[in-house]
């Protein structure tokens, strides 16, 4: 069975002129950094533009990759700072939410009764209500561990914060997203 090069030996790769290497990395993370992009971004005709202005970015500095770390954090690094911009661009725009069910810790069953399943799809529109309430750091800490599954020093090193900020951000948009749902479900 061909074994595949890890993202850091195609950044290595593609620091040493090779398209293709670059090419197999635009392939990985486009999906990526479009799902990133979606839940940063309140429109997604600003998502396209985004992600090439991402590419465009790597492309740039693949030379300054330091194949010894991992990739992922930091082609996100440059994607948040990337949809930073667009929303700093345009801060009229209200920030859009994501779906909360792939944190609710219960899992819907083929054997739960219609009831149930009602309530939990209840469950998940009070989440993403709740979820306006929460400031952008909160929200992008909770997507970048939640969805992107990074470790807090990934998320520090992403969002340049130390990785102490990074658990308390994430406890407290735990805390305050706790405060807003039945007690009786999470417990």
């Amino acid at each position: 069975m061909p074994e595949f090069p890890t993202d850091e030996e195609l950044a290595v790769r593609a620091q040493k002129g090779d398209e293709g290497a670059f090419a197999e990395l635009m392939d990985r993370y486009t999906g990526k950094m479009i799902r990133y992009g979606k839940k940063l971004l309140p429109y997604e005709d600003n998502i396209g533009d985004a992600v090439q202005d991402i590419f465009i970015t790597v492309y740039r500095n693949i030379g300054d990759f330091d194949a010894v770390r991992r990739f992922s954090p930091w082609i996100y690094r440059i994607a948040h700072n990337a949809f930073v911009d667009v929303l700093r661009k345009k801060t009229k725009e209200p920030i859009p939410v994501f779906d909360w069910n792939r944190i609710i810790p219960h899992v819907l069953h083929e054997e739960e009764e219609p009831v149930d399943r009602k309530e939990k799809e209840e469950m998940g529109v009070l989440l993403n209500k709740e979820i306006k309430n929460l400031p952008p750091a909160y929200r992008e800490i909770i997507d970048l561990y939640y969805f992107e599954n990074f470790s807090y020093k990934e998320i520090a090193d992403i969002l340049h914060l130390p990785v102490g900020t990074v658990g308390i951000r994430l406890s407290r948009a735990r805390e305050a997203l706790k405060k807003k749902i039945p007690k009786d479900y999470y417990e």
